[in-house]
């Protein structure tokens, strides 16, 4: 029954990646921490660290979902839970 542990968390870490890219792209800002300071790139003042954070979130996020998708299936084993 592991694997029902590692589908949700991973399903749910990546759905949460994902809302968060989203609602930085709508909003034009993301926020994030950088040397324990806030730290929040945006689309006018820097645009390449925006981008560049952006496509980094939605590629974890996806890598979060496929991989808890793979899980569920029996494609790759389940977490080591301890």
């Amino acid at each position: 029954m592991n694997w029902i542990a590692s589908t949700v968390s991973l399903l749910a870490l990546g759905t949460g990646t994902l809302f968060y890219a989203w609602r930085g792209h709508v909003s034009g800002e993301l926020a994030m921490a950088r040397f324990f300071r806030m730290y929040r790139p945006n689309r006018q003042d820097h645009p390449f660290a925006f981008y560049f954070y952006l496509g980094l979130l939605i590629v974890v996020g996806t890598v979060e979902i496929v991989w808890g998708i793979l899980i569920f299936f029996g494609l790759l084993r389940p977490l080591p839970w301890r």
